[in-house]
């Protein structure tokens, strides 16, 4: 059987991309399945488009993705050859990879051949220039690493081709140096190029999220304005987007191999910590409600969204001097009298000094202001290590500030990690740890995403409020047994009443 490829009007320079893409699978003897064309009919009328902006492709794993974006690079110096393309990834062998993938279509696509350049000087494995019919700087394709010297480079069309990777987003230092270079492109896209991002989420906070994460000091997400092709594995329905090669068995495989969370980030492309976190953020139970303090009949009364506040810990974890090092972190918890949880404030100090004050006192001045704003009757001060000597410079800066609370010195003598699983473990479990709005609002809500014990990584604000869950004593709340309900008997040995006889009378 003869297949007939009706070539659009404008002759080759018309053909579309996904005529270009079947074309190419003909000659490898392979088919064209039909996320393949939802990729190739997105990246066409994107590029088509009188403003070609700004877009997002992101499939799973394994999905050909990369394939069809080396095709759709072809095609575009086939429609354009003067057409300059920047290639980004999270490496210069990955991004090389690319460009090589391209050079290989143009040498043996059909439509592409008359491209190849006569000079092998422009035929690198890096860079190469098309056979085009102005002489320009910068070649038709070129390939950088993300930490690579991009300026002075010009492009119609910028590639960021897996620049998110686990080496490029394991930590929040990696992750801004990810974005600030990542902000670099703007400055060598042409007026009217196309940025595309090819890639999947391997954290939370990716920078692919459709979802602003304000604990980074996001108002926006990154990609904010970006038109978005996603194709996960499974659709809602829960069948396979590719069937042929990932039948439900295989799917199920893949999801026993990797583990839930590897495989939502890679094969449902849902921004998840690709490592298995211990500390789940979503379990806290998110409250607005501010404290509210009142006085009646001549008692204090402390309530927070209508539930009265039957006592507060307030820990303090110092830190100063090293940039960079550990955070100086106070943290204040409330306790109902059922048994919950209020974590109400979460609060870095900021570090250096304060007009004529040292760092030291400095901090004990932003520590009596926390204390004066919600009504905490007490602090505690770890004392190991740089702490030795702040809680009698706190109790100076307190007298002086004429506030009453007590300092209490503590000591850690159990390692970090025991103390935060012991604290933490239980109470999200259960349910019964709130945090204010604010509290995600800062590094607290990263630190319990990234948090694994044995692993080097921030926990300032989590030893923090481990020692404040740890001081705070248990409480469970009693029902009160309806009327009519008999009293249980008590099952211990000797705890029941009995009558003795005697011979003798009182």
């Amino acid at each position: 059987m003869t297949t007939v490829l009706k070539i659009a009007p404008e002759g080759e320079g018309g053909i579309s991309l996904a005529e270009f893409v079947w074309i190419w699978n003909e000659t490898q003897g392979l088919t064209l399945p039909r996320h393949h064309r939802r990729m190739a009919r997105f990246l066409q009328s994107r590029w088509a488009g009188e403003n070609p902006g700004q877009a997002l492709l992101m499939a799973f794993r394994n999905s050909g993705k990369s394939t069809i974006v080396g095709l759709f690079c072809a095609w575009v110096l086939l429609r354009r050859p003067d057409a300059r393309i920047l290639v980004m990834a999270a490496d210069h062998a990955l991004a090389k990879k690319m460009v090589r993938n391209v050079k290989r279509i143009i040498e043996r696509h059909p439509l592409t051949r008359a491209l190849v350049p006569p000079r092998k000087d422009q035929w690198a494995s890096d860079q190469f220039t098309v056979a085009r019919p102005g002489e320009l700087r910068d070649p038709s394709m070129l390939a950088k690493g993300i930490g690579a010297n991009i300026t002075g480079s010009r492009a119609e069309l910028v590639v960021c081709d897996d620049v998110e990777v686990p080496n490029t987003c394991g930590t929040a230092p990696k992750r801004a140096d990810l974005r600030a270079r990542l902000a670099e492109l703007d400055y060598v896209l042409v007026p009217g190029g196309m940025q595309l991002y090819v890639g999947t989420p391997h954290t939370y906070f990716t920078i692919y999220a459709r979802e602003a994460r304000p604990e980074t000091g996001e108002d926006q997400p990154w990609l904010a304005g970006f038109s978005r092709l996603e194709i996960p594995i499974q659709g809602p329905d829960g069948a396979s987007a590719w069937p042929e090669r990932f039948p439900a068995s295989a799917i199920a495989g893949i999801k026993r191999r990797t583990g839930p969370n590897k495989f939502l980030s890679q094969m449902m492309l849902q921004p998840v910590n690709v490592a298995e976190g211990r500390l789940d953020p979503d379990r806290l139970r998110l409250y607005d409600a501010d404290l509210l303090y009142s006085e009646g009949n001549g008692a204090p009364l402390l309530t927070i969204d209508g539930v009265r506040m039957v006592s507060a810990t307030c820990c303090w974890d110092p830190a100063y001097g090293a940039k960079g090092g550990d955070g100086s972190v106070i943290a204040c918890l409330f306790s109902d009298q059922d048994g919950g949880y209020w974590l109400h404030r979460v609060r870095w100090l900021q570090g250096g000094t304060s007009g004529a004050d040292d760092e030291a006192t400095a901090q004990c001045r932003q520590v009596v202001a926390f204390l004066a704003e919600f009504h905490l009757p007490a602090v505690r001060v770890e004392t190991n290590g740089l702490g030795r000597f702040l809680p009698g410079l706190l109790r100076k800066v307190l007298a002086e500030a004429g506030l009453r609370a007590a300092v209490v010195e503590t000591a850690a003598s159990r390692a970090k990690d025991d103390r935060i699983m012991d604290a933490f473990d239980a109470v999200l479990a259960a349910g019964a740890l709130r945090a204010h709005r604010a509290v995600w609002e800062t590094p607290f809500i990263t630190e319990m995403r990234e948090w694994l014990p044995g692993v080097g990584g921030r926990d300032d604000g989590l030893d923090a409020v481990a020692a404040c869950l740890l001081a705070e004593p248990i409480r469970l709340s009693r029902p009160l047994l309806p009327p009519t309900t008999a009293p249980r008997g008590d099952w211990r040995p000797g705890g029941g009443g009995w009558t003795a006889k005697t011979d003798f009378a009182l």
